[in-house]
Parts: structure tokens; sequence; C-alpha cells
């Protein structure tokens, strides 16, 4: 989590009055939040309501049908997508699955991104694979297939792949899913560590709550396409909110609290 007095100061990525809809289902409604920079902002909330969709308008991936999202001073949604690559190149993101290339080694994996969007030399790109590798304690499995990792290893390779750019915003869509506690724990401290190291500004959407109180700085909890409560970790363990009560115990929306 944060430390630094600088940090949080001001949004790096901005919805205000954010609505969506596919046909006659409605995701999200009239959302505004704000993700401070240098902080790492948690994303909680039951399946289905709106927290993959929000993540998608941050990219640039989907337009709302009304209000508005800005990265920095550029609101993004109006832009053609000429000119959303520059903007997305700012973005990491994380996969649930971590999406790594089969038939690429973790080499090749983590430099796809520098052969695509820099002019970097062959050693050049070397050098950053292996700067970045060594950040998530994956060195030793540069030459790696894959198919020879375990699911932990891939997060972390995926996880070096997303910072490779120098991204100033990263996202993580549940990155501790299919993880044994051990493995979640050390991807728990990678989020940590590289949110501090580079102060980037880190978006987690996840239903891990051990998760959820371990990295965040700020909790936002999605419900039915609303936000129905933003927070520290400490505000959520103490809310008398009931739908934040029942996400937190673990319970559907008609069983009784008592």
């Amino acid at each position: 989590m944060s430390t630094g007095s600088d940090q949080g100061d001001a949004p790096i990525v901005r919805m205000v009055g954010v609505r969506k809809g596919f046909g006659r289902v409605s995701v999200l409604h009239n959302v505004s939040l704000e993700f401070a920079e240098g902080q790492t902002t948690v994303v909680l909330g039951p399946s289905g309501c709106g927290k993959t969709v929000m993540l998608k308008h941050l990219l640039g991936l989907l337009k709302p049908d009304r209000g508005a999202v800005w990265f920095r001073n550029t609101r993004i949604d109006t832009l053609p997508e000429q000119r959303l690559g520059p903007i997305r190149r700012q973005f990491g993101f994380l996969f649930q699955k971590g999406a790594l290339f089969d038939s690429m080694s973790v080499r090749e994996n983590v430099g796809f991104p520098l052969l695509e969007h820099t002019t970097l030399t062959a050693d050049q790109r070397e050098q950053r694979v292996r700067e970045v590798l060594r950040m998530v304690e994956m060195t030793g499995s540069i030459d790696k297939m894959p198919t020879d990792l375990s699911g932990g290893q891939a997060k972390r390779v995926a996880l070096a792949r997303a910072i490779v750019l120098e991204p100033k915003v990263l996202l993580y869509d549940e990155p501790t899913t299919g993880l044994d506690p051990i493995r979640a724990e050390v991807i728990n401290q990678l989020i940590i560590k590289l949110q501090r190291e580079l102060n980037i500004t880190s978006i987690v959407v996840t239903h891990d709550l051990a998760s959820a109180f371990k990295v965040a700085d700020l909790i936002v909890m999605f419900y039915d396409g609303t936000v129905v409560m933003q927070g520290t970790p400490e505000e959520f363990r103490s809310s008398t909110n009931v739908i934040v009560q029942r996400f937190l115990d673990g319970k559907a929306s008609g069983e009784p609290l008592a």
C-alpha cells in the first residue's frame, strides 16, 4: 500500500456519470469514480455487477452510453481508435488466466510488447526483459515455455509482461483466482512491491477478500451496476451497510444476516 506523501493527490483515471447497457440490460448506472495516482484501488462485488465492464471503459474498449472517461486531462471515450493507442500503452493488464502465448518462451512473451511498440534493439529488449523478470523473481525461467510453468509462475510472467512498457496504470483482473493461499500471497506481495517501487497506480478487480484487505489503499464495492460504498479497508470492516455486510460474510442476497 502507498506510503509516500505525494501519492493519491490527484486522480489519474476517472469516470464521470457513466451509464452502459447492452440491449435492454443496463450494466452501469451513473457510475462516478476517481482512481488516485500511485494508489491501489480494489474493486469488489458479486459476479455480473459491472466490474469487468468498468475495466473495459478505462481502456477505451467500450464507450459509455452517457458520461465520460478521462485519463489525466484527456477525455478518452470520445477519441477515435487511432488516438487511443498511446493512451492504452499507459495501461498494463494482468488477465485472469495470464493469457501467455503458448508457442512463445517466457523471454518471447515478456518481450513481445517491446517488439511491437518500441524501437529498442535486441540487446536493449533483452536487458528490459531480464529487468522485469527480476522484479517478479522469474529470471531463472526465461527460457521455459508456458506449459512448463505452474499457475503462480505463469501469473508472475504475465505480470512482468504487463509492466514491461512501464505503464502508469496496472489493471488486475482476479489476480489470485485459481491459486493456493501461498502462491496467492506471492501475488499480493508483488502487487504491493510494484506499487511501491514503481509508484504505479493499481486497479484490482477481485473476489478474494483476503487479497483485497492486504493490498488496498481504497476499496470500491459494486452492486447491481452502482457503487454502494468506497472507503479504506478499515471503513469496510466496520461498515453497517447491509449489502457490504452480506458480501463480506459470504451471504447471498436472500439470506438473513443473523
